[in-house]
């Protein structure tokens, strides 16, 4: 493929995570570790949420069976495992939002101080230079690192959507590293792509198969946005092979877009950001006609589209201020058009129609 570049790991955690469902399945029915048909949830059956765990595994055991296991993907390791316990824990017990919270800035913890994974620059943000954090630095990475986990947490809504977005995003964290001349950290996030991929063989509708029949579960979730930005830090705040920061919010565009205008309208109406409700993009689409498969396809080509866009710009030395203020206006955009739910499900509406 690339020189330098050993596909093996990736292989062998597609192999891996796509086995292991089938192995956990009768664990998961045994320990109980199942998602109910119940209130907002429109699947028919019991369905177990063992695919994070499946995917960490994978993972996990890539990495470890490689060569050159550093501090970074140790603290990483580590970081899972906590994450993942809680996850499952969650998923059997539904625990309160702080402590899934907690979980998720102990781990984010380990990875700055085991892994010495943080963000220290935001590059010519404001078009002054260079913005460096300095003392912000580990609180500003333990806000990002657990706002990336729950965007991820919130958008895992319907079948393969979170499973497709994510696997979009590690696809163009990992060219930007190999376009960086990074070919180490290509190697990393590709095995996060093979297990990744091997999960979505369980989590995707297809035609012989109508219903996802694993879930990734809070577990997962957790896992996944601990890949992203773990994967982001590492590509962005590395000084041989300069990314700039701000190409990681187009990379992720619709979970932490949807996020952000969720927590906004759900304060403005009193409610609790970590509350439930069918105001998720996706529920709108699906409310328009869309099928999940078909919504997550979609929300995945529009991600894409804007990571090759926002690639291209920088390519063209765009400045970063018209990067960011142009996310910006997409937010405010998304805020504008879903205060009035019946006129984005009519946007979505003509969107669909042939």
């Amino acid at each position: 493929m690339f020189r330098g570049f050993d596909p093996t790991s990736a292989v062998a955690a597609f192999v891996l995570a796509a086995l292991l469902p089938w192995w956990l399945e009768p664990a998961a029915r045994r320990l109980d570790l199942m998602d109910y048909p119940k209130g907002r949830k429109d699947h028919e059956r019991p369905t177990p949420v063992t695919g994070g765990l499946a995917m960490a595994i994978a993972s996990i055991l890539a990495y470890w069976a490689a060569p050159n296991l550093t501090p970074s993907i140790q603290a990483f390791c580590i970081a899972t495992v906590l994450l993942v316990a809680v996850g499952l824990w969650d998923d059997k017990h539904d625990l309160r939002w702080y402590w899934r919270v907690l979980a998720q800035v102990v781990a984010a913890l380990v990875v700055i101080f085991w892994g010495g994974v943080r963000v220290e620059q935001l590059g010519p943000l404001f078009g002054l230079g260079q913005t460096s954090l300095g003392f912000l630095s580990v609180p500003f990475t333990v806000f990002a690192m657990v706002g990336i986990i729950n965007a991820m947490n919130m958008i895992d809504g319907a079948d393969g959507l979170a499973g497709m977005l994510g696997l979009a995003a590690l696809a163009m964290l990992c060219a930007a590293s190999v376009y960086a001349g990074n070919l180490v950290l290509a190697e990393r996030v590709a095995v996060l792509c093979g297990a990744l991929a091997g999960f979505l063989v369980w989590n995707l509708r297809f035609p012989w198969r109508p219903r996802a029949r694993v879930f990734m579960g809070n577990a997962g979730s957790g896992f996944l946005g601990l890949v992203i930005a773990w994967v982001a830090f590492r590509l962005t705040q590395n000084d041989g092979h300069p990314v700039n920061p701000v190409l990681a919010l187009w990379l992720l565009p619709i979970p932490v877009m949807d996020t952000l205008v969720l927590i906004v309208r759900r304060l403005q109406e009193g409610r609790s950001p970590f509350a439930a409700g069918r105001d998720h993009i996706h529920h709108m689409m699906q409310d328009a006609g869309f099928g999940p498969t078909r919504a997550a396809f979609w929300l995945t080509v529009f991600s894409l589209a804007c990571g090759l866009v926002v690639g291209q710009a920088m390519r063209l030395d765009v400045p970063n201020p018209l990067l960011l203020a142009a996310y910006i206006a997409l937010c405010v955009g998304w805020y504008l058009l879903t205060r009035d739910r019946t006129r984005a499900v009519a946007f979505f509406r003509r969107l669909r129609r042939p």
